[in-house]
């Protein structure tokens, strides 16, 4: 399912728009909602809206097969669609409970040897207790000082980390993202059954998002070689806040069993060259792309994360 196209002016808030999955919902039973974290979800409702992550992937179906077309104006005055294809650049699932097994995958850093996605956050001791109180409390263990009471407070705040991926490998050796999930869910297949009301607040995914090809066809336009990697979280903590799309100012607000849109938080940019992108709406444009770089590294920067492809978008380059 895709978000409808509205009255969009600008080229750079039309792929977001275009990338933005809206994900088919669901209502948790009465029954079930006293079972809820009241830490991810304070807020009393009489009813509590909710996705599957099989049914997020879903989105990514068609897409991973042909392209998302994001429609692009020209100064010229010519309209042509770009396709992109989505990548599962980075992913990480908190939830209330911690698992018995914390999920690991190695990936492939392109030049033919095999790396272990946890190397650059983690050390080889991967207990869930260690990986789920000691790093992603927000405290590393050297921090020391703090009570097991504290630490479990921490962790229902944040929760158990459940499982995360992160890609390394080039464009070139990369299959797209609904490849990549149905891949990855042979060995968790908790990435099928779990709902956004399970997930902690602290749960995310980044999807890069390449260009294959353009129509109409036939010549080469430098500008629309960028590249993009956009932020977003999959927790419900988010989604029962009231959401509101504001487009060129227009807020659009979303009826009830419309489907829950998962919009980018943040945003890295690769190759942006020209003015294709950046041009629009009396410099707003600029300033949204610095916007929602700020907002990606600030959270990436909260969860101590290295995220390879964050890092390589932005000249970023560690030994």
């Amino acid at each position: 399912m895709v978000a409808e196209k509205g009255s969009i002016h600008s080229n750079l808030e039309c792929l977001l728009h275009c990338t933005t999955p809206v994900v088919t919902s669901q209502f948790l039973p009465k029954s079930e909602m006293r079972n809820l974290n009241r830490l991810w979800h304070p807020w009393e409702r009489e009813k509590v809206e909710y996705f599957t992550l099989c049914d997020l992937w879903n989105c990514y179906d068609e897409w991973s097969a042909y392209g998302a077309g994001v429609p692009i104006f020209l100064k010229s005055g010519e309209t042509l669609v770009q396709y992109y294809v989505p990548y599962l650049s980075a992913l990480q699932i908190f939830t209330s409970t911690p698992s018995t097994s914390i999920f690991r995958e190695d990936t492939d850093s392109g030049d033919g040897e095999t790396r272990d996605s946890y190397s650059e956050s983690f050390s080889d001791e991967s207990e869930s207790d260690k990986l789920s109180s000691s790093r992603w409390d927000g405290f590393s263990s050297e921090d020391g000082g703090f009570e097991q009471e504290s630490l479990w407070q921490l962790n229902d705040r944040l929760g158990y980390l459940y499982c995360q991926y992160f890609e390394r490998s080039t464009p070139y050796g990369r299959v797209p993202l609904m490849d990549k999930i149905s891949g990855l869910a042979q060995r968790y297949p908790g990435l099928m059954s779990l709902r956004s009301v399970d997930l902690s607040p602290a749960s995310w995914m980044a999807v890069a998002w390449y260009p294959i090809y353009h129509i109409p066809m036939g010549r080469t336009i430098k500008d629309l070689s960028a590249c993009f990697l956009t932020y977003h979280t999959l927790s419900s903590s988010f989604q029962d806040m009231d959401h509101e799309d504001d487009i060129d100012g227009v807020k659009q607000q979303r009826k009830e069993g419309e489907g829950i849109p998962l919009p980018p938080f943040g945003l890295a940019t690769y190759k942006i060259q020209g003015n294709v992108w950046v041009s629009g709406r009396e410099g707003r444009d600029q300033e949204r792309r610095l916007s929602l770089l700020s907002v990606a590294d600030s959270w990436l920067k909260q969860l101590r994360v290295q995220h390879h492809d964050f890092n390589y978008f932005n000249g970023i380059r560690r030994g």
